[in-house]
């Protein structure tokens, strides 16, 4: 690396606690949560369940551990589970719905990431003695892998309905949900009980908490829920001190959510101007259309810039509250230039004819 500045935008998850956050967790009152005695976290899980319009809440480690003791609440071992061909549950939790559950899933490709009711008529099966059931529907809110796209509130109705009438269950994965709500102003009590059977929503990513989601259910499945995060290693002690991050975030992070939406328009505006293919963000999620996207993500790192590449022609930037205008506009350009670079790179043992010297000719023609 040739810069001793960095600008991490590979995740909201890189963001460190404030300095108010840090006296919250040093300050927390605590218990042991696991005998239910930590004051902070049931503050926490009151707060969520309240803000979202469910009866019951549960406090967990992590967003995968949410989601999976979520769809084991709802599917149980060899029934189905329908979701978007690129769900975080499927793509980014490590087969876990097979793996632990003995889930079986089917999935659909959405636009954009995002299902309709149209598309799930097709596919959703009530069971009978020859046929798999599907016993739940997982969205995801908003859409990580399609670019921070948000599901409208009308579809979220529509996909209630469809499944309620079907006797079937919805799970939403809501780790950017609080995105969604500053994007379209939408409560979030509407994103909550509303329109789904369980949520999941995370605190370490847009509200910058260090570690942290809650799962909210119904106070009928609120004990299995416990047992099953005990059973997959996440039963906590004092565990207040991290709650208290999450309730600090509640307060003073919550609001300020938008300046990340504004932030991924400058990057997406920047990055276009300098001649780059750029999708429209909806949220702060950012995807650039590149050649060779490790290529593109090393030269950045080089410079102190920070990206991922979730697919070979991809790079994806995020925004939150640990980068603002400037940081956005040195990104701008140490991308612009790393993608200038990457169009200007030779072959690398590749003759004419072969298929990855074709697709790069066909790419330049087009450009």
């Amino acid at each position: 690396m040739t810069t001793t500045t960095v600008t991490d935008l590979r995740s909201d998850t890189v963001t460190r606690p404030t300095p108010g956050m840090r006296r919250a967790m040093a300050t927390a009152e605590v218990g042991d949560d696991l005998f239910g005695e930590d004051p902070t976290v049931r503050a926490l899980e009151d707060r969520v369940a309240e803000m979202f319009g469910f009866p019951a809440a549960l406090f967990v480690p992590s967003g995968v551990m949410a989601n999976q003791i979520a769809l084991r609440l709802l599917v149980a071992p060899g029934q189905e589970l329908v979701c978007d061909a690129e769900a975080h549950v499927l793509a980014h939790e490590e087969g876990s719905p097979a793996r632990y559950g003995g889930i079986q899933t089917r999935t659909v490709s959405g636009e954009r990431g995002l299902l309709d009711g149209e598309a799930l008529a097709r596919v959703l099966r009530t069971g009978n003695a020859y046929t798999v059931g599907t016993r739940a529907v997982a969205l995801e809110q908003t859409h990580t892998r399609a670019g921070g796209t948000v599901y409208p509130l009308s579809t979220l109705r529509e996909i209630r309905r469809l499944t309620a009438d079907a006797g079937m269950a919805v799970h939403l994965d809501g780790a950017r949900i609080w995105n969604a709500h500053a994007a379209t102003g939408t409560p979030l009590s509407a994103y909550g009980a509303a329109v789904a059977d369980t949520l999941a929503v995370c605190l370490s990513k847009g509200l910058g908490a260090p570690v942290g989601s809650v799962l909210l259910t119904t106070a009928e499945h609120l004990s299995r829920a416990r047992s099953l995060r005990h059973g997959m290693g996440g039963g906590m002690r004092q565990s207040g001190i991290l709650a208290a991050a999450g309730l600090h975030a509640l307060d003073h992070h919550l609001e300020r959510i938008g300046e990340d939406h504004v932030h991924a328009e400058l990057l997406a505006a920047g990055l276009r101007e300098a001649g780059c293919v750029v999708r429209a963000p909806e949220t702060n999620i950012v995807l650039v259309e590149v050649p060779d996207a490790e290529g593109v993500a090393r030269r950045a790192a080089r410079e102190g810039v920070l990206v991922t590449a979730p697919g070979p022609d991809v790079v994806r930037l995020v925004t939150h509250l640990d980068v603002g205008r400037r940081e956005c506009h040195r990104a701008v350009r140490v991308l612009a230039a790393a993608v200038r670079e990457d169009r200007r790179v030779p072959l690398r043992a590749e003759g004419p004819g072969t298929a990855s010297a074709t697709a790069r000719e066909e790419s330049e023609v087009a450009r």
